[in-house]
């Protein structure tokens, strides 16, 4: 079967499956996935039965066909393709509740260096991980992975991503909401605060700012009490939000500077790092370019301290989604750099006379 007798299959496929009749759709992708000798064809018809597999519930076949379509996609050599697959073999172990693989792959796919129609996907990718970490009762995380989402969804103007992140939010919701029953049946003081922190940045995420407050203050108050110093700034950050959602900047400047008071205690880079960046933000708005220029030296300071850098362009990691390779030695280079250079030692530990590490 050629490129254009399997193209027509594909669509005379999706007809029936718009259709309602379901098993001709999946007959006629499957005569297709037999008989048809396009790459690009066939990849496109495995993601068309991964979807029909998905809806109807049939997640081991979800996840065989997502195996197949990985093959495919390296075959393609197409970083695209290769991303789509990735995200596809997620979901299906998602669906499986096998939740440690959905992270991995969820990691891989959000490594990989491909073109904007890749990143168009980090918004599915970043759900399917929060879902993964929301499984593994790892509150924060999910939280953190669905506020991504969320913002792909807003930027990309993605209602269905938006809608299915709204329902993983419910989700998340009814289990923090069980997990401070128990809290609170336990004593767990802790773990009150937590659920009250996680409860507040949901609506926050929701721009429900009033009902967030009373659960910052809530948090903050048994923070204070158990003396969680870190816990306290993760609670001021979440506060500087709703003040800048609320464009209150200047109360959000004396978050901040409860924060940072807090931060340079602890020594805690990454939260000065954070809050180095919101200053920036508001300062911005402000138009006090003196203060923006004063944050955006200390931000690169503490990234320079953190080491979040790569060792041989300079620029920062993590700013954009790029594959990393941690070296041995625990430094961190842009993968593209090592390969462009044909480095095997790090670059690093040879400029501090230190016995380099190797790939």
């Amino acid at each position: 079967m050629g490129q254009d007798q399997t193209k027509q299959q594909i669509e005379k496929g999706l007809h029936l499956y718009q259709s309602n009749q379901t098993e001709k759709a999946l007959r006629v992708w499957m005569r297709v996935l037999e008989k048809s000798a396009d790459p690009a064809g066939r990849f496109r018809v495995l993601g068309c039965l991964i979807t029909a597999h998905a809806e109807m519930g049939r997640y081991k076949d979800m996840l065989k066909f997502a195996v197949v379509q990985i093959d495919t996609a390296r075959e393609l050599e197409d970083p695209d393709y290769l991303t789509e697959s990735y995200l596809n073999l997620a979901r299906s172990n998602e669906k499986l509740c096998e939740f440690q693989k959905t992270i991995s792959y969820c990691k891989t796919c959000l490594n990989m260096q491909g073109t904007t129609v890749s990143l168009q996907l980090n918004g599915q990718v970043s759900l399917s991980m929060g879902n993964a970490f929301l499984g593994l009762s790892i509150f924060q995380k999910a939280l953190e992975c669905f506020e991504k989402a969320l913002r792909y969804a807003h930027n990309n103007d993605d209602k269905m991503l938006e809608c299915r992140v709204c329902c993983s939010l419910g989700n998340f919701y009814a289990q923090i909401k069980e997990s401070m029953k128990i809290a609170l049946q336990h004593g767990d003081r802790p773990l009150q605060a937590l659920c009250l922190l996680c409860f507040a940045d949901i609506h926050r995420n929701r721009k429900d700012v009033q009902t967030a407050f009373p659960r910052y203050d809530s948090s903050m108050s048994i923070m204070t009490e158990i003396g969680n110093r870190l816990g306290l700034i993760q609670v001021l950050l979440g506060v500087t939000k709703c003040w800048m959602i609320q464009k209150e900047l200047d109360k959000a400047l004396e978050s901040i500077e409860k924060a940072q008071e807090l931060a340079e205690g602890l020594g805690n880079k990454l939260g000065l790092l954070k809050l180095h960046c919101l200053c920036e933000r508001i300062y911005r708005t402000k138009g006090q370019q003196r203060e923006l220029r004063d944050h955006v030296v200390k931000f690169h300071e503490c990234v320079e301290e953190m080491e979040l850098y790569c060792g041989m362009c300079g620029e920062s990691i993590g700013e954009k989604n790029n594959q990393l390779q941690a070296l041995p030695c625990s430094h961190f280079f842009h993968l593209k750099c090592l390969q462009a250079n044909g480095t095997r030692g790090c670059p690093n530990c040879r400029r501090l006379s230190v016995k380099p590490g190797y790939v």
